[in-house]
């Protein structure tokens, strides 16, 4: 990677994620240890992205104010503290114990800007023609701290106890804070002379006004919720109608992890050349769709293999599209903040995936799955029918040359 830059902040991200991927696949587990009930168990997991969804536009703003450094290092120094909280608070019995992981859960949904702003980083250093590959590298980040946060988690889980996540997510995090002290350097001069700050309202009705920001943003919003959904249901799955252990839902979450990041490290750049965003995004959500399809009938390990890798490979070629298209058409001083409301939908989306699939799964295991594919399919048909279709108002001249 020729950018040390870009080698930072992908570093940074994926330093991040392992810290996130340790912690997330067990949730459910800890709720389930501390007896609370599925409801419950669903808000523990909704309650980061809750505070995403309120936070991140407003952390998108301050970066496009002052730069997008300080806001990374905040987030990374929260992150840090809320993660050692967490490992404090496994180690109180009962109830209370569940409601001191619920406040380090919102905690670190508060800090929790990093994504965002590293995206509107990328898109500070990057030409628009390589900013969907780039954002490919973020997904490959991402990616990647699946592979190696839920193997971490698991593996910490079994030999140090309930504990044992939280206090090595803090220390990656600590770690992933001080990188960024020493070697992180400012994409954007800090600046207020091109940027209205608006109130957390009205800049998201002034991004979701604009045509082509506005569906993207719906149709993330949709995936980012089947996903979401998928993600919290996934371990209870694997434990409660495969008879596996809670570290293979950590091995299996990995797997997944694998096949996205590989997706994301390489073979998007040539599939957004060849059929361009618009179509990217179509295609990814009909991929999903089927997954989600196979998991509901899946009965034996290898069918659950294959259906969960046909999942991540469409997740993987979904996310590096839709952000590249929103950052595309966002101007050079509105970056950071509308990133920051697309972040907020994915964490919106994540309040309402666990809240919705978490009664779900307890009425039928099946159930999620099934109404994820048609949401699923119903966003990809949507895509297909705004941005692709020639007579479509938001379909772009250059498809007539992609594909």
């Amino acid at each position: 990677m020729k950018n040390p830059s870009l080698l930072v902040i992908i570093l940074s991200v994926f330093i991040d994620l392992i810290g996130f991927g340790i912690v997330m696949p067990l949730l459910p587990i800890y709720g389930k240890t501390f007896g609370a009930n599925g409801f419950e168990i669903g808000v523990m997991i909704a309650s980061f992205s809750a505070m995403q969804f309120l936070f991140a536009p407003a952390w998108g703003r301050l970066s496009d104010r002052i730069g997008r450094r300080p806001v990374i290092l905040i987030s990374n120094a929260g992150s840090a503290i809320s993660y050692a909280g967490f490992a404090l608070a496994s180690t109180v019995a009962g109830s209370t114990g569940f409601w001191l992981l619920l406040c380090s859960r919102i905690f670190a949904g508060i800090c929790g800007a990093n994504i965002s702003v590293a995206s509107a980083y990328i898109a500070d250093i990057s030409p628009p023609e390589k900013r969907t590959q780039r954002m490919g590298l973020i997904g490959m980040a991402f990616g990647l701290g699946f592979v190696f946060g839920p193997a971490l988690g698991a593996f910490s889980y079994k030999a140090f106890g309930l504990s044992g996540p939280g206090w090595v997510a803090a220390g990656f995090c600590l770690f992933n804070f001080l990188l960024g002290c020493f070697v992180l350097v400012e994409s954007r001069k800090a600046s207020t002379a091109n940027v209205r700050p608006r109130p957390s309202w009205e800049q998201w009705a002034h991004t979701l006004r604009q045509p082509t920001v506005g569906l993207v943003i719906g149709i993330y919003f949709l995936g980012t919720f089947c996903f979401a959904c998928f993600e919290s249901t996934f371990s209870l799955l694997v434990k409660e109608v495969f008879l596996y252990d809670a570290d293979h839902a950590g091995y299996l979450f990995a797997y997944c992890g694998v096949l996205a990041a590989l997706v994301q490290a390489g073979p998007i750049r040539l599939l957004n050349k060849r059929f361009g965003e618009q179509r990217l995004i179509t295609g990814s959500l009909i991929v999903v769709a089927a997954s989600f399809l196979f998991i509901a009938v899946s009965g034996n390990l290898p069918s659950l293999l294959a259906s969960v890798g046909l999942l991540a490979i469409g997740w993987g070629m979904n996310r590096p599209p839709a952000l590249g298209l929103i950052s595309l058409k966002t101007s050079a001083d509105e970056q950071g903040a509308t990133l920051g409301v697309a972040q907020g939908a994915a964490s919106l989306a994540r309040i309402f995936g666990p809240l919705v699939a978490s009664p779900l799964y307890a009425a039928k295991h099946v159930l999620p799955y099934f109404i994820c594919a048609g949401i699923s399919l119903a966003a990809g048909i949507a895509a297909w029918h705004y941005l692709c279709r020639p007579e479509s108002p938001l379909a772009e001249p250059e498809l007539e040359e992609a594909g």
